[in-house]
């Protein structure tokens, strides 16, 4: 990264650790009132008794990098699930779906990237629950303190990423698309990147300069015509679990074009269906 970037980065984590700790704090810690609801809503959804130990998980891995890393693509996904939450971890992506993310781009050293030295992984939300879909439990059943923080950690993680994202000059990954719908659970998440990434100069930070990285570096970008609106790049994917990712990969691509070709027309497309832009 450039002193520009590495800055905007290492601002971007600080105000991340602190808001998941402000987070956590209002939701009444560890072992809190959101802690408590987390763990009715896994019950009520026949998920096999697990501890909650992190209601509110920030990415611990990214603590670990360093001015020296070659950051190429920041991947969303949706929140973080048991794995991730358990004290031990607190990182994203560790189960199955990071497995089968990791898996992917092994298998295709063309596109340059390697999902653990490359990859900034984020959520739309730090909000832990076993499935996503418990999340819509929480919403239904729990106190309005709840929908209130849920719809803030959206709003904060959606407009600070994409000012990262302009600050790195890199492709923008959301896997996992249904929810952001219209009346989806993460529908505010949806709302507030759209009005970020058509004006990011109403997001960006003093000294968050656009990144002077070109995104044609990037093979995830080939598509996307440099200088015009989303540059970098935003694209939407189906999710990695359950290999749904592979499978509407195959399902779309034309096998006249590159893998990266094919990865910037379907991801636009998806963008285009769901989001609208």
């Amino acid at each position: 990264m450039t002193s520009t970037q590495w800055g905007a980065f290492s601002r971007f984590r600080t105000e991340f650790r602190t808001h998941c700790d402000r987070w956590l704090e209002a939701a009444g810690g560890n072992d809190g009132w959101l802690a408590a609801l987390q763990t009715e809503a896994a019950a009520a959804d026949g998920t096999p008794d697990y501890p909650v130990e992190t209601p509110i998980v920030y990415n611990t891995v990214l603590d670990t990098l360093r001015q020296t890393d070659d950051i190429r693509l920041i991947l969303v996904g949706d929140n973080p699930g048991k794995n991730e939450q358990l004290a031990k971890n607190r990182r994203y992506l560790v189960g199955q779906a990071g497995k089968l993310g990791e898996g992917f781009f092994r298998k295709n050293p063309d596109l340059g990237i390697d999902f653990r030295k490359h990859v900034i992984i984020l959520n739309k939300s730090p909000v832990h629950t076993a499935k996503t879909k418990q999340l819509a439990r929480l919403l239904r059943e729990g106190p309005a303190e709840f929908a209130a923080l849920f719809d803030e950690t959206q709003r904060w993680m959606a407009r600070e990423t994409a000012a990262l994202q302009q600050a790195l000059g890199c492709p923008l990954w959301l896997v996992g698309y249904g929810e952001l719908r219209e009346k989806g659970l993460f529908s505010v998440y949806a709302k507030e990147l759209a009005a970020a990434a058509q004006h990011p100069a109403t997001v960006a930070h003093p000294g968050r300069a656009t990144s002077t990285n070109a995104t044609a570096q990037h093979p995830a970008t080939v598509g996307q015509p440099a200088g015009k609106l989303y540059s970098p790049p935003v694209y939407l994917f189906q999710h990695f679990s359950m290999n749904r990712f592979s499978i509407d990969l195959r399902s779309r691509s034309d096998p006249g074009k590159s893998l990266a070709e094919n990865l910037a027309i379907i991801g636009k497309e998806h963008r285009k269906e769901i989001l609208g832009w």
